[in-house]
């Protein structure tokens, strides 16, 4: 019997045990929750990799208050807020520097495409969003997209074409991402999709460049600038380049483009 009771008193110690560290464990999560909700304010907000727009441009758009609690913030939310009003901006990276530091690292566009509707110039990234919409006129600056139409274009939409042209978007927007990601898109004057079997791309103002939809474009440019890296090549020559055998080959048609 004395054992049954002193087994129970031991039971009942161990339950309290249990209970104490449950509570000791509760209590120093609320304190360092307490302590973050109290001491890690916004103070700074620091942006690095802009180049078009201002730091205070991007601070503003990203709405975050000074006193803002630095933990209690959603990233994706203040991201969101910030290539929603300035849509020339393309990847965001925001971390916490404690005590009170918000970082903004943002990756603007590089020179969009442009491309030409019902008077106005709709500017297209190099990952297919609309950054600007600019009077017909200056579309000059910038290369240019035709041979297709944009359905409903909005400013910081991504672009849809029109039903009759949806096999050929896929490939667009896979070639002009392609092209910055080469450091190609300067040398673009045009991409032209009026020919359902192949698309043309103007370059460096003096070759038609003719490839297959759906080609794997990165390739393509690989075999494109070792083309035109050739001695074979002169200065002055024109005319198209074929880029649409499965080989490496690439056929130069000399002449006008």
């Amino acid at each position: 019997m004395a054992r049954r009771k002193h087994t129970k008193r031991r039971r009942g110690r161990g339950g309290f045990g249990f209970l104490y560290k449950l509570l000791s464990v509760l209590l120093i999560c609320g304190a360092i929750i307490a302590a973050m909700t109290l001491f890690f304010r916004v103070d700074k907000i620091a942006v690095t990799g802009q180049k078009r727009y201002t730091e205070e441009e991007i601070r503003e758009a990203s709405g975050v208050e000074p006193g803002s609690n630095l933990y209690l913030l959603n990233k994706y939310d203040v991201a969101r807020a910030i290539t929603r009003k300035l849509p020339y901006i393309e990847d965001i990276r925001i971390n916490r520097k404690l005590p009170d530091t918000l970082l903004i690292e943002v990756r603007e566009s590089g020179r969009p495409f442009a491309l030409v509707q019902d008077g106005s110039t709709w500017l297209i990234s190099s990952n297919g969003k609309i950054v600007e919409q600019l009077p017909e006129k200056e579309a000059g600056q910038y290369g240019r997209i035709s041979g297709c139409q944009l359905l409903a274009p909005s400013v910081g939409a991504a672009i849809a074409l029109a039903t009759e042209y949806a096999s050929q978007q896929s490939s667009l927007l896979e070639l002009i991402a392609a092209l910055d990601d080469a450091g190609l898109t300067e040398n673009v004057d045009g991409i032209r999709l009026d020919d359902l079997s192949y698309l043309d791309m103007d370059y460096i103002g003096r070759f038609t460049v003719r490839m297959a939809y759906g080609a794997d474009y990165a390739w393509e440019l690989v075999k494109l600038t070792a083309t035109l890296e050739d001695e074979a090549i002169q200065s002055n020559m024109t005319g198209t380049i074929d880029l649409r055998l499965e080989s490496d080959r690439v056929f130069l048609i000399p002449g006008e483009r």
